[in-house]
């Protein structure tokens, strides 16, 4: 087989195997957001004066557990301003990376 068509053939194998992680990831993400459709009226409760009961408190866990399992990229998409805030966190931990540097004596 000639090298071209080696690559290509990785290259496609390659593509077709991330598409279908993409593809799992996303129905998972679907049937665990579906799973969760009662929670805000749960969490709005104190606010507006209730108190939780018994039975509230134990769906309340299970919600809050399956929103735990979800993938650690979805942090940044759901928390506001969470995939802007990207980039000044990548600095503000390069900063205080290179302040530690710089306060730390050299070693003899």
């Amino acid at each position: 087989m000639p090298p071209l068509q080696i690559i290509r053939s990785h290259a496609r194998r390659t593509f077709q195997s991330v598409s279908n992680l993409s593809q799992r990831e996303r129905q998972r993400l679907l049937a665990e957001m579906q799973q969760t459709r009662g929670l805000v009226p749960i969490l709005m409760k104190p606010r507006n004066g209730q108190s939780w009961t018994p039975e509230e408190r134990v769906e309340l866990r299970g919600h809050l557990g399956r929103l735990s399992r979800l993938s650690p990229y979805l942090v940044l998409v759901v928390m506001p301003g969470g995939f802007f805030m990207l980039p000044v966190f990548a600095w503000w931990l390069d900063r205080r990376r290179t302040r530690t540097r710089a306060l730390t004596p050299p070693r003899n």
